[in-house]
């Protein structure tokens, strides 16, 4: 029995379905479970793993906190909140996308989603230099490897959660251990360096947010082996909540365009930025309703 009940409240254009059937497209997915409508997820608040489980409301979206983990309430709350991007003001971007022809058709089915981000840090680059040029599937499956490897397993209710696998964990790795996985070479020691890097405080959300702006922190992450501008922009959009990253080489947002455009062929990478252009300050947004588009596309289809 749950020992917390909350209420978060949404935005008027929130829509918890998006959210919900953004979050339900692989059946490899490892870090939350999704039965009946509902979620459940562990996560760490103040060093404790905590167990909550969140679904829709009249008034927003309920919240059920297991156990009595000194701030859980507040941890999830802030959690729940930055992964679904509540805070965000849409009608910006819902204006842009009602005057341009290649986001208006996405912008009208998906209506209500948010980018639905990764709030930790390691997570975010493991999954990315995870996903460099291998297809999505494949990803899902190597990060199942690796968290259910890795992490701390959670039982509750018959289900196994788990809390994503630690950086002092990983940082005390070797690539080794990785390969054991069927993760490259190159990406294991990508993920340990990475790894190391926060473990030392080298490298923190805190400190890329201090930068200022999306060229400075595309700089600062460039300069780390094995993150290219695909995964700085990743980070950026999905963990450091930059509305107008834009990871232009993504195969993915190639495929979209091409959908949307009604072209016989991907389109070049000076036609992906030129496309970006009118939506500068929005681009993130642009790029991962486009995503959508095109997996809603390729499951009706």
């Amino acid at each position: 029995m749950a020992d917390i009940c909350l209420l978060i409240d949404t935005p008027d254009d929130f829509s918890f379905t998006e959210s919900l059937e953004y979050l339900s497209r692989s059946a490899d997915e490892c870090m939350f479970h999704i039965r009946d409508g509902r979620v459940t997820r562990a996560i760490e608040v103040g060093g404790n793993p905590v167990l909550f489980g969140m679904e829709q409301h009249p008034d927003g979206i309920l919240v059920n906190i297991d156990g009595e983990v000194e701030g859980a309430a507040a941890g999830v709350e802030r959690f729940i909140r930055d992964w679904l991007d509540l805070a965000r003001d849409l009608v910006p971007f819902y204006e842009l996308s009602e005057r341009d022809p290649l986001l208006r058709d996405a912008v009208h089915r998906h209506q209500g989603l948010r980018v639905v981000g990764i709030p930790d840090l390691f997570e975010t680059f493991v999954w990315a230099i995870l996903g460099q040029q291998i297809t999505v599937a494949f990803a899902y499956v190597l990060k199942r490897r690796f968290v259910e490897t890795f992490g701390q397993a959670i039982e509750a209710g018959g289900v196994t959660h788990y809390l994503f696998p630690s950086v002092e964990t990983v940082a005390g790795l070797e690539p080794e251990a990785l390969r054991e996985l069927k993760i490259t070479a190159r990406k294991s020691e990508y993920i340990i360096g990475v790894a190391r890097m926060i473990a030392d405080g080298e490298l923190t959300k805190e400190g890329l947010l201090a930068l200022g702006d999306d060229r400075a922190i595309e700089q600062r992450l460039t300069a780390i082996r094995g993150i290219g501008p695909w995964t700085a922009n990743y980070v950026l959009m999905r963990c450091l909540r930059s509305p107008d990253a834009y990871p232009a080489a993504d195969v993915g947002l190639h495929n979209a365009l091409k959908l949307v455009a009604g072209l016989d062929r991907k389109p070049t990478l000076p036609e992906v930025e030129t496309f970006a252009e009118p939506w500068k300050g929005w681009r993130a947004y642009a790029t991962f309703y486009l995503w959508r588009y095109l997996g809603s596309e390729m499951e009706q289809g």
